[in-house]
């Protein structure tokens, strides 16, 4: 009995130290089965490429440790999974979380002077701290570091209208590994890619565009052209933007502009075909009547653009879901009394789609769009459409008579049965040159002579077309020389952080050499427990999953003795 006692504690002791070299080992190792629906454990191929690839160091600081709300720790350790992931793929990446809240009262406010000077900016949370109610600044960034380079990242986005904190939350966490891979693929770009502005068709000026490019020069070189003091638009230039051009494109323009396509250049179109200004709907008078009536802008793009597989029509889209402006409505004393109204011209649009561009952002705020058709093309050409207008909408075609009687009545719904109308189509593929059979073989020669090749036919490239500018227009003004942010609504004093996001991840995605814009498209679906039906069902999981166990154990137990008496009795 001694010699089998002895025996029985060897095999625990053996089993033990079994134990602890796998657990020795597999803390070198990080693995994982991704078995969840939606695969949100699984990196997408383009972020495990450019991680494989990463050839120096890349380290990241995580400024999400210490005492944190139940909603962060999620998005810690949500983050943490992602960033071991990483570190698994390849031992360059290495990272670390902090608490910047660690230390001194003197060490905190330093800590976060510091940060602040690098725009690091704390969200204030107030939560439940045991039974204390307390408020906590948290800092939910990842800092990347390559050599002296150095990136931001905030894992936090930002709370939408209509979403709650959980969701935010979820979204936060479905866009982490984009937001990790996009800012370790600038960081290690070792140029800065050149995003150019023409400027030759009295398009948007400088300071109407200033914060898009402002947000825009921290990651590409940024300039503008003048198509006529050009031959060519030159292959350096990685994205030309086009944007409210307000006269016509001489022959020798649209040439430029198509030759740079055909060589792998390419476009973001944001093209107004009415000239329709708020301001002076109330300026015009008729004989009859009170009203405004847009001219159509004569830009010559049409035809062009038909051979890209796209026509914008000469109207107006009108949606019920939409943002208001002011109107008066009578006087107290000497002081105009005014209220807002919806407007039907300024659609409020939510995408549907998952396209990476458009997944998971805010509402997009427009200014009288127009309609986008899409035309069948003899080369091949993926259409995809970014941007509709709700199922209650319509449209108007030019001429279009605009006042504001419309304002004075409720909308007669059953008029807006046009269903949902395109507003920004992507277009991917290979595009038949606008000029084809139409240079001449003398034209072809100067060409030639000039180290210049007429294409035919483009290599695959992109192109994208939206029926607004406006949405990307800040205010400006030169009172104090300062300017809004990208969406802001003057007359609701509100941003609109979809106009921005969308403009964004349009350029990005014209230039995403990796693909890791795909990852935006990851959804991480956010089951949220029944609160009456866990309240009512309290009692029985808790026996579940405390008391049930203990049962099972201590009849395993009860066996377990009861079998091995048996076995040394006899």
């Amino acid at each position: 009995m001694k010699a089998k006692g002895i025996q029985n504690i060897i095999q625990v002791l053996i089993v033990l130290a079994i134990l602890i070299v796998i657990n020795v080992i597999s803390s070198f190792f990080y693995t994982q089965f991704d078995l969840t629906e939606e695969k949100k454990y699984t990196l997408t191929q383009p972020t495990v490429d450019l991680i494989n690839d990463l050839d120096e160091v890349i380290y990241v600081k995580v400024l999400l440790d210490g005492n944190l709300p139940a909603g962060f720790k999620r998005l810690r350790v949500a983050t943490e999974e992602i960033l071991k992931q990483f570190h698994s793929m390849n031992p360059n990446f290495e990272f670390e979380f902090d608490d910047p809240n660690a230390g001194t009262t003197e060490e905190i406010n330093q800590r976060r002077e510091s940060l602040y000077q690098d725009r690091i900016v704390p969200t204030k949370v107030d939560f439940y701290e045991g039974d204390e109610y307390v408020q906590k600044f948290i800092y939910p960034y990842a800092l990347i570091y390559r050599g002296d380079r150095f990136s931001r990242v905030n894992l936090l986005e930002s709370l939408s209208p209509g979403n709650s904190e959980e969701q935010t939350l979820n979204n936060s966490v479905s866009l982490l590994e984009y937001k990790l891979s996009d800012a370790i693929q600038k960081i290690i770009r070792e140029k800065k890619r050149n995003v150019v502005f023409t400027s030759s068709h009295e398009e948007l000026d400088s300071k109407e565009t200033g914060k898009l490019r402002t947000i825009l020069k921290r990651n590409y070189n940024i300039g503008s052209v003048h198509l006529d003091s050009l031959v060519k638009i030159s292959s350096e230039i990685d994205l030309l933007m086009v944007i409210k051009p307000r006269t016509s494109f001489s022959d020798k323009d649209l040439f430029k502009i198509d030759q740079y396509l055909m060589n792998g250049g390419k476009v973001i179109w944001l093209i107004d075909v009415l000239k329709v200004d708020v301001n002076k709907i109330n300026g015009a008078l008729s004989v009859d009547n009170k009203f405004y009536l847009p001219e159509p802008y004569e830009l010559g793009l049409n035809d062009m653009f038909f051979k890209y597989g796209i026509r914008i029509q000469p109207n107006l889209v009108l949606d019920l879901e939409c943002s208001p402006i002011p109107q008066v409505t009578g006087m107290q004393g000497d002081k105009v009394q005014t209220s807002l109204f919806p407007y039907y011209y300024h659609p409020i649009v939510s995408s549907t789609s998952d396209h990476p561009i458009v997944k998971n952002i805010d509402r997009v705020n427009l200014f009288f769009p127009s309609t986008i058709d899409t035309i069948a093309t003899r080369t091949n050409i993926r259409k995809t459409t970014l941007l509709q207008s709700s199922p209650y909408s319509r449209f108007q075609l030019s001429p279009v008579r605009l006042n504001f009687e419309i304002l004075k009545y409720d909308p007669d719904v059953s008029k807006f049965n046009k269903g949902k109308q395109n507003i920004a189509v992507l277009t991917e593929g290979v595009f038949e040159s606008y000029f084809k059979n139409r240079v001449q073989p003398g034209m072809r020669a100067s060409l030639k002579e000039a180290n210049m090749e007429f294409k035919e036919e483009s290599v695959p490239t992109k192109q994208l077309f939206v029926s607004d500018a406006d949405f990307v227009k800040n205010k400006y003004n030169p009172q104090n020389n300062k300017i809004t942010e990208i969406g802001f609504n003057e007359w609701e004093r509100k941003v609109y952080g979809g106009n921005e996001d969308f403009i964004l991840n349009a350029v990005e995605y014209m230039m995403d050499e990796n693909g890791v814009l795909a990852s935006r498209a990851k959804e991480i679906k956010l089951r949220l427990l029944d609160r009456v039906q866990t309240k009512e069902d309290r009692g029985y999981w808790q026996f579940i999953n405390l008391v049930l166990p203990l049962i099972i154990l201590a009849l395993f137990g009860v066996i377990f003795y009861y079998f091995r008496r048996k076995k040394y009795a006899s």
